[in-house]
């Protein structure tokens, strides 16, 4: 459906901000720290259906808004390298953690519930899926395809991180060295997104 290259942009929009840390990643890692890989398989499916929702709903609503405010695109391209600009300059500075204060309850109902209300689904609505997905069935399933085939190495790749942070395999491993390398790569896209708003 989409050229190579439109899917080549889709597959790094989509990977680069789904390993970012954040408030599902966060569940995931803590999940695998505290109930091990096994047992926290069936959470990838919450997080799957919070994010089929969120992007769905989104998408069409601002499909629907550009075609009033035809420079909404643009703004929220801005806008998303912004937060994304933001978001890799606090997490230079702070460092990861999987405090122990995380609920206990990382079930199901409280992961597709953090994943429905993360506004990495609008960043994906806004910015990383393209337009013709949220007009065009074929489009949409594409894209939605694509984001599957990705979720699900990445949020595995979170729960085994926290199952082996658990095992006490991960021993010397520095979370301000993976935080500021994510920052970097977070930057970087921060810019690409800016820089595609602007041509």
């Amino acid at each position: 459906m989409f050229s190579a290259s439109a899917t080549a942009l889709l597959a790094v929009g989509i990977i680069v901000v789904l390993i970012t840390p954040g408030p599902t990643n966060t569940l995931l890692a803590s999940a695998g720290l505290r109930q091990g890989l096994q047992r926290s398989l069936p959470l990838i499916a919450a997080e799957l259906a919070g994010y089929l929702v969120s992007i769905s709903v989104w998408g069409r609503f601002l499909a629907q808004a550009a075609h009033a405010l035809p420079w909404l695109p643009a703004l929220l391209r801005v806008a998303a390298g912004l937060y994304i600009a933001w978001l890799a300059i606090d997490m230079w500075r702070a460092a990861v953690a999987l405090p122990d204060s995380t609920p206990r309850a990382s079930g199901m109902r409280t992961l597709f519930i953090a994943t429905l209300l993360n506004p990495k689904a609008l960043l994906f609505a806004g910015t990383i899926f393209p337009a013709a997905a949220f007009a065009h069935w074929p489009a949409y399933l594409s894209a939605m395809l694509i984001f599957v085939c990705l979720l699900v190495p990445i949020a595995l790749a979170w729960i085994a991180f926290g199952a082996a942070l658990g095992s006490g395999k991960l021993r010397w491993l520095d979370p301000a060295k993976i935080q500021r390398g994510a920052s970097i790569l977070l930057g970087v896209f921060s810019l690409s997104l800016a820089w595609s708003a602007l041509h």
